[in-house]
């Protein structure tokens, strides 16, 4: 699977977790130059806490495109440190 925002792969593998529709890409897969943390946070209430990224591409910035759950609940350890992606980056194979 890739995640791509503004024609650029920002992230690429075959060991997605797909959660409630959304692929969740392991972290050593997504290419950190394009990413900067954000400090939004939110709450999922069978995951746990979600935190943010901006993904920033050709000196444009997609606020919180992307989250993963630092500390995920004893339910979703599995995609704990997973990053998945909205606001526009388009994930296909």
């Amino acid at each position: 699977m890739k995640a791509i925002w503004k024609d650029t792969i920002i992230a690429e593998s075959d060991q997605t977790i797909v959660v409630e529709g959304n692929h969740y890409f392991p972290k050593a897969s997504i290419k950190e130059e394009y990413f900067e943390p954000s400090k939004t946070e939110s709450v999922c209430p069978w995951k746990g806490t979600a935190s943010y990224y901006n993904v920033v591409v050709a000196e444009e910035t997609n606020k919180d495109a992307a989250w993963y759950y630092p500390q995920a609940s004893d339910l979703a350890k599995n995609i704990e440190n997973y990053v998945a992606f909205w606001k526009g980056v388009e994930v296909k194979p």
